[in-house]
């Protein structure tokens, strides 16, 4: 499951810069045969301590994390939602990604040009989110004229959607995102085929360099990240002992750009369960609240089809045991059925009919 993120902004504010970071902790791509690369795709490690711990209990031949896809999209500009700079083809690009990744400058540099003329980290935001507004607001209201035209009939779907419609873009006209709005199973459901923008989960990178760091509206939380930019990409250039040293250095548990990765993959609604044993050892991605059959299936569709049951331990009791044959001895081993939720961090043994 290779979920994709697209990074947006205004020009020259690090989006690429940002991309060829991220580009540099790009896993192998050989395991990921239904992947498709082009150049502005990046395949992405997720940062997960658990992997190595496993694999210095089982010895694989081979250590295997799960993934996500960052795609570098060009600047948006003012008034893309017109077409201006080409905005409709690169919101096209954005409309085909699972979620967003905005970067914001905050930094200064005489030597790159805003293109507004002025670093105003807020003034960037609240651009860059109403030209997303924009033309989610184009969409809805011309699938609203045409499902007008179907409410005549007394079609009760239609009727459904178009007051689904009217909702929306009573919030959008007040420069709400949808992602903002309470919609509840079936609204989500009516909307899915439109892919609007501002129903996507969104991650903001603040770009700064620590010299001219300067105040703003946009405080540090698990929606806005700070981010050193051309830092992160410098450290990212480093080996693997290297860049845990410099890291260490600056009195950081991990990198932001790591960080920026675990809430990415968080803010898609995802998790991951783990499988071990001597020929590799594995994370394996798959939605919150979905149950173990469906995991299985992230693995073969056979699984999943032939689902019996599914051996579960969380990683923690398993590393605290010391090997699965111990955990199998002291009962720490559950059984689970095709109702059971997974959980974030279970390790798994999938048993199926062939």
């Amino acid at each position: 499951m290779a979920l994709s993120v697209g990074i947006v902004g205004l020009p020259n504010v690090g989006k690429s810069t940002l991309f060829n970071a991220l580009t540099k902790k790009q896993a192998e791509i050989a395991n990921y045969p239904f992947c498709t690369i082009d150049p502005n795709v990046g395949v992405v490690k997720v940062p997960d301590e658990r992997l190595a711990k496993l694999a210095d209990m089982s010895k694989p031949k081979k250590i295997i994390p799960t993934i996500i896809e960052f795609v570098d999209i060009a600047g948006l500009v003012k008034g893309a939602h017109l077409g201006e700079g080409l905005g409709n083809q690169f919101l096209a690009r954005v409309r085909e990604c699972d979620a967003i990744c905005e970067v914001i400058r905050e930094f200064k540099n005489n030597e790159i040009i805003h293109v507004n003329n002025k670093i105003d980290p807020d003034d960037d935001k609240e651009t860059i989110n109403l030209e997303l507004i924009f033309a989610d607001l184009a969409i809805t209201q011309k699938k609203l004229e045409k499902t007008a035209r179907d409410v005549k009939s007394n079609n009760k779907e239609s009727i459904a959607l178009k007051n689904t419609l009217e909702k929306l873009i009573q919030a959008l006209s007040a420069g709400q995102a949808i992602r903002e709005i309470d919609l509840n199973k079936e609204e989500k459901e009516q909307i899915k085929d439109l892919c609007l923008l501002t129903a996507k989960p969104i991650i903001y990178v603040l770009n700064i360099n620590e010299e001219n760091s300067q105040a703003s509206s946009l405080s540090p939380n698990n929606q806005i990240i700070k981010i050193n930019v051309m830092l992160e990409k410098e450290i990212a250039g480093l080996n693997e002992i290297e860049q845990a040293e410099y890291i260490k250095e600056l009195g950081l548990k991990q990198s932001n750009l790591d960080q920026l990765i675990k809430s990415t993959y968080e803010a898609l609604g995802l998790i991951t369960f783990l499988t071990t044993g001597p020929d590799e050892t594995r994370a394996w991605t798959i939605k919150c609240n979905s149950k173990a059959p469906q995991a299985a299936g992230v693995i073969h569709t056979d699984f999943e089809k032939g689902f019996i049951r599914a051996e579960i331990i969380n990683w923690q009791k398993l590393i605290e045991a010391g090997s699965e044959t111990i955990a199998r001895e002291r009962g720490l081993i559950r059984t689970e059925g095709k109702d059971y939720i997974m959980q974030d961090g279970d390790v798994c043994n999938f048993l199926f009919n062939k």
